[in-house]
Formats: C-alpha cells, structure tokens, sequence
C-alpha cells in the first residue's frame, strides 16, 4: 500500500523553482486525499540588518499575496484542505527545525534552489540543508530547463 500523506509543507518564496513546487504539491495533495496543504512563505529577517519598518511592512504584504494567490489556485483546483504560514527567520533553520514540529508535516516539497557551484559551497541551499534535517519525507522538484 502506497504512503499517504496527512500534512503537505511546500516552501514557496515567488522564485520559478518554488512555483514548480507548488504545482507538484497540488497533484500530490489530490492524490492524498484529505491531506492538508501547508503553503509556507518565510520572510528571511536576516536580510533586515537596519530595522526598517515600511520595508519590512512592503514585505509582509507581498508575502500575504504571493500565499493567497497560492490558497486560491489549490482551493480552485479542489484541493479540500489548504492553510497558509507565514514565518519569521532564516528560511533552512524554519523549514527544517520548526516547521516541520509545527504543522506535523508528513512530506516537504521544495524547489531545487538555484546556486551556483560556489554559493552552494558556502552556504549550502535550503533543499539540500531540508534533506539532510527533516524528519519526514522530502521531495525537491527539479525545474525543467
């Protein structure tokens, strides 16, 4: 018998390989049926050196969108269940650490994220750091290129 998955994590961050995510997320949230959808959005507060609170306001708004736009493509493509989170950090500590505790999830999907061979090297992508650290299943799309 098949894995069924009860709670879907997929990161989006408006880039092109986490919108390949969140359409795999959506077949495999159909396929699961009665799973939930967790879409994730984590505003990366390290990049807030200089407090600024327009800016960081502007953000927070962009993230709203960019995460409601995603609910209401899931719930138009029938998706039952679908909750959007919104977290504060640095995006590997929050996928891997908390979030995964926080929703339960049984599977993370995430975009392969696009380093080059040298940022890879020092900072490692936040794919591979969810791999390495998550309790629970992983798949990392590839985007078609």
């Amino acid at each position: 018998m098949a894995n069924h998955y009860k709670s879907i994590v997929v990161a989006v961050d408006g880039s092109k390989e986490a919108e390949y995510a969140f359409r795999k997320s959506i077949d495999v949230a159909k396929r699961n049926i009665g799973s939930i959808l967790n879409i994730v959005n984590i505003i990366d507060t390290r990049s807030f050196e200089t407090y600024e609170r327009s800016i960081f306001d502007k953000v927070q708004k962009q993230s709203e969108e960019l995460l409601n736009g995603y609910k209401e493509q899931a719930e138009a493509e029938d998706v039952e269940i679908v909750k959007v989170v919104i977290e504060y950090g640095s995006p590997k500590n929050i996928i891997t650490k908390e979030l995964s505790n926080l929703v339960d999830a049984d599977l993370i999907i995430c975009g392969a994220t696009g380093l080059n061979a040298v940022e890879r090297y020092l900072i490692g992508s936040v794919s591979e750091a969810i791999v390495r650290s998550a309790k629970c299943d992983v798949l990392v799309i590839r985007t078609p290129e």
